[in-house]
């Protein structure tokens, strides 16, 4: 079990980080609008690697058979490598490269809140809230905590799915 969530988990980690190593010197308002789309893309792509993982697991070390729990455990396992990877790559890229991120992000909520027509008091009350966001993201933990979770709704559904997909229980 373990080579195949190592391999799959990598795998899935590389097209992760690429994707975002692709992204990253892009910088305007264009970028920081839909940015996301592109980059939950990405991770869509990467875990389909969680199935073929699973899959994987099922035929060859399971006998063909797996009951939902132990497919959804190795597809938890290929995701958490594989979120590792994007964590450890938006670090260096976040320490590295783009240490003012949550400044330029702030700025750029507060530029859209104007254009929108938000009252002055809409304004202040955002950029006191990204100042606060920005000075927080600061911590090496908190930022950690922040970027795990961005891949991790579709990650938890691919793994769900793909159990579900998988899964044939052992005949008594």
């Amino acid at each position: 079990m373990r080579k195949i969530v190592v391999t799959f988990g990598l795998i899935a980690g590389a097209i992760m980080s690429a994707m975002m190593l692709v992204l990253v010197p892009f910088d305007g308002d264009f970028w920081m609008e839909y940015g996301a789309y592109f980059g939950y893309t990405g991770m869509v792509m990467a875990f389909l690697l969680v199935y073929v993982g699973v899959r994987r697991y099922r035929d060859v070390e399971a006998g063909g058979r797996i009951a939902f729990w132990p497919a959804a455990r190795v597809g938890a396992l290929i995701m958490l490598v594989a979120t590792c990877c994007y964590v450890a790559t938006w670090e260096v890229i976040y320490y590295k490269f783009k240490p003012d991120f949550a400044e330029v992000y702030g700025d750029y909520q507060v530029r859209k809140m104007r254009a929108a027509g938000a009252s002055e008091a809409e304004v202040a009350a955002t950029q006191a809230e990204m100042a606060q966001f920005a000075e927080m993201y600061k911590n090496p933990l908190v930022n950690i905590g922040f970027t795990f979770l961005e891949p991790l709704p579709v990650g938890l559904l691919a793994v769900l799915i793909s159990a579900g997909l998988l899964s044939r229980p052992r005949r008594a």
